[in-house]
């Protein structure tokens, strides 16, 4: 009898730690529009530095998470996140403030990057990015019920993510610690498997990445200038709708790879795109909590899926950490381009252009989901049977599955985060949409 699976609850806490900073992009652009003595489009552009910043920790770090060990590495994003957001949140002047964000940003990424890669390693997969997207939903939308109560200045989000970081840095001690010298070495010096998929995925989740937070990082001013509302309204519309991601998210959990990939993937990010017409076209509050909430309800549980199938194109978690920071670039240039696009066309026609760019991503994003949707993250058995059939025609007998009693590299990994032992081969055959 298998022994019960537990949460990896130092990488669950770090991936929230690491994704809070963009789940609280609105309200952070909002409040350097309105505290600080800047444009819309200027605010923007400091949002989507900060999310440059922490794509490039991102790039930077993907394949040196075990030589340089994930407990000192975590701890120095959270370490940097705290400095960081924390600086900018106390200073008013505006050169400071950037400085603060970009290097909160860096360390968002670096957290992120750790969390990626660990996750990638479980056994599951799937079920921890879940369980990391359901905190972090839960704590984003806390903040956004309580931030517009303590004042209109741009330290209260700032703040939040600085206290996170400072919240998490007790759970990096059941982190492991730097790598073993020779096994770390050979796994660092191994190619990238499936490339063109990983490839494919990673230029999808840019441009995806990117539609989402265009309008993300637009959504307070449409709330407050197109649909007339006032910011504690607003801000109680983006908690029901985190909220209602939470429930996306327990959702998704529950369904695991019943579904295979491709079916959450693709039809998930065609409801995400009418959602976003609407909200981007809203006038009242009905549209507007109506297309939030259905977004928002939407968007985690296809990016639980994205996150699950980078993971399982690799074992070491290299995928996860590069399609992440993919993911990361897009999410940079959201905020600047869905200020620019709503400057000049209007919010009604960008969220028309969003929601097409949205559907055209499904075919390849669907694509890659069908490629691997059957592809485990643990190589558990090796089968002669379809090769040996193949070669001798029908009717040939099967050969006997070989067990080989190998600890993989992700099982190795699991084993130094504590969630679980290295496994034996087993006989077992690989489900559709297993390890995801």
């Amino acid at each position: 009898m298998s022994a019960p699976r537990t949460l990896p609850w130092p990488l669950v806490a770090l991936f929230a730690a690491g994704y809070l900073a963009p789940y609280l992009l609105p309200t952070t652009v909002g409040r350097l529009d309105s505290a600080l003595p800047l444009s819309a489009t200027q605010a923007g552009a400091i949002g989507s530095a900060l999310l440059l910043s922490s794509a490039a920790a991102g790039f930077l770090l993907a394949s040196r998470v075990e030589r340089i060990g994930a407990r000192p590495l975590a701890r120095a994003g959270l370490a940097l996140s705290v400095l960081g957001y924390g600086g900018a949140a106390l200073t008013g002047t505006v050169p400071l403030v950037v400085a603060g964000l970009v290097l909160g940003g860096f360390g968002s990424g670096t957290a992120t990057t750790v969390a990626a890669a660990g996750i990638a390693a479980q056994r599951d997969p799937h079920r921890v990015s879940t369980a990391g997207l359901l905190c972090v939903s839960a704590l984003a939308g806390a903040v956004y019920l309580t931030v517009p109560h303590l004042g209109s200045g741009h330290g209260g989000p700032l703040a939040a993510i600085a206290l996170t970081a400072l919240a998490v840095w007790p759970l990096t001690g059941r982190l492991p610690a730097r790598g073993t010298t020779a096994r770390t070495t050979a796994r660092q010096t191994a190619r990238l498997p499936h490339l063109r998929s990983g490839l494919v995925l990673a230029a999808a989740m840019l441009c995806w990445s990117l539609v989402q937070n265009s309008l993300w990082g637009v959504s307070d001013r449409i709330g407050r200038t197109q649909a007339h509302l006032s910011e504690v309204t607003v801000g109680a519309v983006f908690a029901a709708a985190l909220g209602a991601g939470l429930l996306g998210v327990i959702g998704a959990g529950a369904l695991g790879p019943r579904l295979g990939r491709a079916l959450p993937v693709g039809a998930g990010t065609a409801l995400i795109a009418g959602s976003v017409a609407l909200s981007a076209s809203a006038t009242d509050l009905t549209t507007f909590a109506t297309g939030e909430i259905a977004w928002n309800t939407l968007y985690p549980i296809v990016l639980s899926y994205l996150i699950g199938l980078a993971a399982c194109l690799d074992p070491r978690g290299r995928w996860a950490v590069l399609v992440g920071s993919a993911s990361s670039l897009g999410t940079a240039a959201g905020p600047l381009t869905g200020s620019v696009l709503s400057a000049r066309a209007g919010f009604p026609v960008m969220g028309a252009v969003l929601a097409v760019g949205l559907l055209a991503l499904t075919l390849p994003m669907t694509a890659v989901a069908l490629r691997a949707g059957g592809r485990r993250l643990l190589p558990v058995a090796v089968r002669l049977r379809g090769r040996t059939a193949a070669r001798s025609g029908a009717g040939a007998p099967e050969r006997p599955v070989v067990e080989l009693p190998l600890e993989t590299p992700a099982a190795a990994e699991r084993d130094a985060y504590g969630t679980a032992g290295p496994r034996q081969a087993t006989t077992a055959a690989p489900g559709p949409g297993a390890g995801a």
